[in-house]
């Protein structure tokens, strides 16, 4: 499986879709999914922030699809809770120096039985032993 979008892997993010800009999530492209997949999840983390790995979009169940489009939330999907205590997406915004952003898609064989607004943890959790194909590409962001 893999993950595109409209920056390349460890290349900068684009400042539209950050917290500086119009904070909106980036256009995603998904391919090679696997035939047996149920759904997907997605998870965009910061592994750089100070106070440690700061989580800026969840969201699962989505329905096998091969584009997320800018700006926008599958059908069917369910948005789970971010770092900041919001369901939504939450751009980059670096206190200082070059951030890295994981966008990491995985296939699973299952629908997970969770309400929206999970916390990451009890995601994972629940993914585990579902898991089909995992792929992830890498923005970079700062201020400078």
């Amino acid at each position: 499986m893999k993950i595109k979008s409209i920056f390349n892997n460890t290349e900068k993010i684009p400042s539209k879709y950050t917290a500086d800009g119009d904070d909106i999530n980036p256009p995603l492209e998904i391919f090679d999914i696997p035939q047996n997949a149920k759904t997907l999840v997605l998870i965009v983390d910061d592994p750089d922030a100070p106070a440690g790995v700061w989580v800026h979009w969840i969201l699962f169940n989505i329905p096998i699809i091969n584009k997320i489009k800018e700006n926008s939330v599958p059908n069917n999907s369910k948005p789970g809770m971010n770092s900041a205590g919001k369901t939504k997406y939450h751009g980059p915004s670096p206190p200082s120096g070059t951030h890295r952003y994981f966008f990491k898609l995985y296939a699973l064989d299952t629908m997970l039985n969770l309400p929206q607004a999970s916390k990451r943890s009890e995601i994972e959790q629940a993914m585990q032993g579902h898991i089909l194909a995992k792929a992830e590409i890498i923005g970079l962001y700062s201020r400078t």
